[in-house]
């Protein structure tokens, strides 16, 4: 019994000292997170860029060439790496929706606390769920560090900063101060060759030279804090941007992002090479969350949708990055993309929208304006004025000659194979995931206000296979569709209506056989099917119905189904002056300048003159 009792005293006395010995094992992980920023870095062979901190992070760490956001914009990419579930099968996809979660999610950095870890964030969340989990952080603020953390303790801590976010061309600065020359700067080949143009680009290449700088900082505080040598480093942007047709498209230029990690010789064993080394695995934001846990030693959830690609748990490749666009502030649009190592697949659902819709927030670069007004001047080339015209359903670019996606091969025989696979890889990952971003937004709004729409797609009322491919068939623009289109306007699930009535927008005047049903839908019970019949029939004669009826949906109590309307009234221009004055008293009774029902609103006025 004395053996027994002084062996329990030993163990008793050296248990807190076992405890940290086996929490201090774990490494600490600094994520150093820059916003709106594609790979205009010197490591990834930008020569006009000036970024000497994270070249020489890169000589010390892996660069991957493909890692991918989910999501061109910010929110809903951050939903990705909170939660480690893609978006789509949860109904965040929307810009600054904030439908709920599933109740079982929890965010990462949860996982992280139970584990041992001091958790901070500094201080960006913008995680489009409807609820915070500010138990996630230890601390979450303007002042969060990992330098409170305990003696001992393992430390997860976020750096992220809004240099290089796209407000920072907004205000322009005058040409003289700017470090990088406007005169010098490359254009993609997209864009028109404006003073303001080359203006913004050159601000914006000075900005990510500051973004560099808050990164070196951040870097010699790791130094200086003596922890440097038990630290994995992350930087990566949190998608790509930031100039017209980058942040919020569905491109290159949108969707890739850099990502260097450094790893200290004490967790060298964890690298997936050695320093100074390139990795071309595919890595996307719903690989972040896995990852993270596997490197901390925790299990990840069965729930998270990735795959850890370090660590423990480190799992096979991935074949394919997938990305979503749903609805971009105040305006309607749904496209899907499937990425391998070679080349980008995009499926536009809603083609008969031009990809420069006009974004409120978006125009306010002064780029924005030289752009449109060169496209309505006649100055602008082929490659240049797509971007105001509608889109192709299918685009397919081989990213490695055709880095700026320009050259569309979809219609290419010679391509018709890889497109076949791609369409269909991208339709099997829709189905499994069961995406939800097909629901119109304003039946998203009323479903999640009593179920989360995740749980929805599993309830046995939502058909996703059914709902896809009724989208896919409405997306192609194929008159030999339109006798199946026009049964389907008279489905009982209010989301094929839906589909079909969008299907008939999309032909156009190729849909007159229709119109009868068309009208007949403008009753439906379903606003969001009322509306879409309302868009259909704007394009076979019959606005002024179509009119009446939209005018009406600015009276829902459901803000996206007033969205929905609102984008169809813009099209309309002059011809929805009967909807004006509904208009004017929706911004009238608004009061909250974010709503984007009130920018669509004024929007319509102002193009009205008002």
């Amino acid at each position: 019994m004395r053996t027994y009792r002084i062996a329990f005293a030993i163990l008793l006395f050296a248990a807190p000292f076992l405890a940290q010995a086996q929490t201090t094992d774990k490494p600490n992980i600094l994520w150093i997170v820059s916003e709106d920023n594609s790979p205009f870095i010197g490591a990834y062979g930008d020569t006009f860029a000036t970024t000497p901190n994270i070249d020489k992070l890169a000589t010390q760490g892996v660069l991957y060439t493909n890692a991918f956001a989910t999501a061109p914009v910010c929110a809903p990419s951050r939903s990705t790496l909170i939660t480690g579930m893609y978006p789509p099968s949860m109904g965040t996809e929307n810009m600054r929706s904030t439908y709920p979660a599933p109740d079982f999610v929890k965010f990462y950095p949860k996982y992280l606390r139970e584990a041992g870890y001091y958790t901070s964030n500094n201080v960006k969340k913008d995680y489009n769920v409807d609820q915070d989990q500010e138990d996630a952080w230890d601390e979450s603020s303007h002042d969060a560090t990992y330098q409170k953390r305990k003696p001992g303790q393992p430390f997860f801590a976020i750096f992220n900063t809004t240099i290089s976010h796209e407000s920072c061309v907004h205000k322009s600065i005058p040409n003289d101060q700017l470090r990088h020359s406007p005169a010098k700067v490359p254009l993609p080949p997209y864009h028109p060759d404006t003073p303001e143009m080359r203006h913004d680009w050159a601000q914006y290449y000075d900005k990510v030279e500051d973004m560099d700088t808050f990164v070196g900082k951040i870097l010699a505080d790791l130094e200086a804090s003596g922890e440097a040598e038990n630290t994995i480093v992350f930087y990566y942007s949190d998608h790509g941007g930031v100039l017209g047709r980058s942040k919020r498209f569905m491109y290159e230029s949108g969707l890739h992002i850099p990502l260097v990690i450094r790893f200290p010789k004490k967790y060298a064993h964890l690298a997936p090479g050695q320093p100074g080394t390139k990795t071309d695995r595919i890595v996307t934001f719903l690989d972040f969350a896995p990852s993270l846990l596997s490197l901390a030693g925790v299990p990840i959830p069965e729930y998270m949708g990735g795959k850890a690609f370090l660590g423990t748990q480190n799992a096979s490749e991935r074949e394919y990055a997938h990305a979503f666009r749903g609805r971009m502030d105040e305006r309607i649009d749904l496209v899907r993309s499937v990425r391998d190592k070679k080349y980008r697949y995009i499926r536009n659902y809603m083609p008969h929208k031009i990809y420069g819709q006009y974004i409120e927030y978006l125009w306010r670069a002064p780029s924005m304006g030289s752009w449109e007004a060169a496209y309505k001047a006649g100055t602008l080339n082929d490659v240049q004025k797509k971007f105001w015209e509608t889109k192709p359903v299918e685009e397919l670019f081989d990213v490695e000659a055709d880095p700026h996606n320009v050259n569309n091969l979809a219609g290419d025989p010679k391509y018709a194979v890889l497109l076949k696979k791609m369409r269909q890889a991208n339709h099997d990952y829709l189905v499994e995931i069961k995406d939800v971003g097909f629901l119109p937004e304003g039946r998203m709004e009323e479903i999640s206000q009593t179920t989360p729409l995740f749980d929805y797609a599993r309830s046995g009322k939502y058909d996703v296979k059914k709902v896809i491919e009724t989208a896919e068939m409405a997306s192609m623009g194929d008159p030999r569709n339109l006798k199946e289109l026009t049964k389907k306007l008279t489905d009982g699930d209010p989301v094929i209506r839906y589909w079909a009535a969008t299907g008939c927008t999309i032909l156009g005047n190729k849909a007159q056989s229709a119109k009868g049903t068309l009208i007949n839908l403008l009753s439906d019970p379903e606003v969001t099917v009322r509306i879409a019949a309302a868009e259909a029939l704007t394009k076979l004669g019959e606005k002024e119905k179509a009119v009446q009826t939209l005018t009406e949906a600015l009276n829902s109590d459901i803000q996206m189904a007033r969205v929905q309307a609102l984008n169809v009234l813009e099209q309309l221009g002059p011809e929805a002056s009967k909807a004006f004055p509904a208009v004017k008293q929706l911004i009238d009774h608004k009061k909250k300048n974010a709503d984007y029902d009130l920018r669509a609103a004024e929007k319509i006025l102002a193009s009205a003159g008002k």
